[in-house]
This record gives C-alpha cells, sequence and structure tokens, in this order.
C-alpha cells in the first residue's frame, strides 16, 4: 500500500457562495467514505490567512518561503491505498465533490513512516 497526496490549489475551487455549504457536505461526505473504506490518513485545508514562516536549524524564524516556491494553499487529503488507479479513483470522487480537478502525488516509501 502507498499513500497518495490528493490535493487542489485554493484558487482552482470556484463555488458560488450559495452553493459553499453544498460543497462542504458532499466533500465531507467522501472523507466519511474514505475513512469507513480504511484508506483515510490525513486531510483538511491550509489556513490561507496565516503567513508561512521558516524555521533554521537554530531556531532563527524568518517570514515567507523558499525563494521561487510558491505558497502552497487549497485543500489536501491522504490516503493509503493499494494503487495509483485506486487514486485516481478517489481523486475523481473529490473532484466531484469539491467542484474542481485534483493533483494527484505519490509518496516515496519510507519504512519509518
Amino acid at each position: 500500500m502507498a499513500k497518495y497526496l490528493i490535493s487542489f490549489p485554493g484558487e482552482a475551487m470556484q463555488v458560488p457562495e450559495e452553493e459553499f455549504e453544498e460543497v462542504v457536505r458532499t466533500s465531507h461526505a467522501v472523507i466519511e467514505e474514505a475513512k469507513e473504506a480504511g484508506v483515510y490518513v490525513f486531510g483538511g485545508g491550509i489556513a490561507e490567512d496565516v503567513a508561512p514562516v521558516m524555521v533554521a536549524g537554530d531556531g532563527t524564524v524568518t517570514e515567507g518561503t523558499y525563494p521561487g516556491h510558491t505558497v502552497p494553499n487549497g485543500g489536501y487529503t491522504i490516503l493509503e491505498l493499494p494503487s495509483r488507479e485506486a487514486a485516481l479513483e478517489w481523486a475523481a470522487k473529490i473532484a466531484v465533490a469539491c467542484r474542481c480537478a485534483q493533483e494527484v502525488r505519490q509518496f516515496q516509501y519510507d519504512p519509518a513512516s
């Protein structure tokens, strides 16, 4: 089993305000389905109103992120699945619920995690 990151940037989710509660309901239903299937690891959205910081090994904290790197935002779901095909199927379910395409990335295997 591999872990997959299924995500979208915040600006991809263009939902009229009057439909937002329906999107919340349907996306939560997909997450509940993933939990019931035993594949859910973690999910959530990046708090876009909280600025990122960099922390050095000596504890120094600076505002921002790596030069040339965009600040991640939007929604993220991590699922543990038997195949890439299964990840694509779950991504499609999330895309329908969130009303925007999803990016699928596979985590490298790490025996310690």
